[in-house]
């Protein structure tokens, strides 16, 4: 019976991965108005969501969903943000998609405690959120052996890191709403 369990738990996992990945908006940068070029910044909600299950499902539960939601992208159906297949593999999106698995592991360490603090949160948040861009960049960097070409490395980093981390690092706040119901889910399990 356990074993159902940890199943519905990675599907339910699976899914929520899933449905923030369709969940695109754009971040349209007010100056680039006055060129003729325009920067948009591609916005999902995965983040939050993976954050949000990390403190509700076990590190291992999580580990799962997202080990079966790469091999789905990479060998299935195109289910990430930009498509899939193999090809997905030399993008630098690829690289983002990896540093799930460290922010998977800090945000679990409050799952493991017994109550979650506001600035506990938001100091594991953080550093979690920084971790999946270092592991971003790294997968970025080692593609200039494959390219070699250091502006696309320094455009990837300015348009999936920098492009992306305040909005990510913004998005702790609303979340951090959800501490106080998740340590009641916690007493109440006790």
């Amino acid at each position: 019976m356990l074993k159902y369990y940890k199943f519905i738990e990675i599907f339910i996992s699976l899914q929520l991965m899933y449905i923030s990945t369709m969940l695109p908006g754009f971040s349209i940068l007010s100056f680039t108005k006055k060129f003729n070029v325009s920067l948009d910044i591609p916005i999902t909600l995965q983040i939050p969501t993976i954050i949000l299950i990390s403190l509700i499902f076990k590190k291992e539960i999580v580990f799962n969903a997202l080990t079966i939601y790469l091999l789905l992208g990479l060998f299935v159906i195109p289910i990430f943000y930009d498509g899939g297949s193999l090809g997905y593999l030399l993008t630098p999106n690829f690289g983002y998609l990896i540093g799930f698995y460290p922010l998977i592991k800090i945000i679990n360490k409050l799952n493991n405690k017994n109550k979650i603090y506001f600035f506990e949160f938001l100091r594991y948040g953080i550093i979690g959120i920084f971790s999946m861009h270092i592991i971003g960049i790294l997968y970025s960097f080692f593609q200039i052996i494959f390219y070699k070409d250091l502006n696309l490395f320094l455009y990837n980093i300015a348009k999936f890191t920098f492009g992306k981390i305040g909005y990510q690092l913004l998005m702790l706040i609303p979340l951090s709403l959800l501490i106080r119901p998740i340590n009641y889910i916690k007493e109440v399990q006790k």
